[in-house]
């Protein structure tokens, strides 16, 4: 069974070219596409994809809140964050928000194929610098539970 994708995005050019090129793998299949937060929390609902991959600025509602209400609703839906911000604090939001992955837009398409393939898996991925920030993030977080 292939691994259902909802792609969401503010740019037509960057939805066309990751729908066409996750279309030729033969594991996976764009289930949907919106160009905005509120149209991708929508389809999340309708849809129950495995894998939303999320910008992180949209019109309308913001990537990180639409994560969250995904994440809150439908937790097994896996999250991947696909942005140009590389600041630390978009990292913390995106995982705070219940993201399972984070990469930057200049990666190549294996390395989205890695992250799309791990977090349906169950896993997370998180590239390079940003490792390293969701593992103090995770600390931070066992420390506040007193773990």
């Amino acid at each position: 069974m292939p691994i259902r994708i909802l792609l969401a995005d503010d740019h037509t050019i960057v939805l066309q070219g990751l729908s066409r090129f996750l279309r030729e793998q033969e594991d996976m299949e764009v289930v949907g596409q919106a160009k905005d937060g509120l149209a991708t929390v929508a389809l999340a609902r309708e849809l129950s994809p495995d894998i939303v991959i999320m910008d992180i600025s949209m019109p309308g509602l913001s990537g990180v809140e639409a994560t969250r209400q995904i994440h809150n609703e439908k937790p097994k839906i896996g999250i991947i964050g696909l942005s140009m911000h590389a600041a630390k604090r978009y990292v913390q939001e995106m995982y705070r928000a219940g993201a399972r992955g984070y990469l930057l837009k200049d990666c190549d398409f294996d390395e989205l194929m890695a992250a799309i393939r791990a977090v349906a898996a169950g896993s997370t991925y998180f590239a390079g610098e940003f490792a390293t920030i969701v593992a103090s993030e995770t600390e931070r977080g066992s420390a506040a539970r007193g773990g």
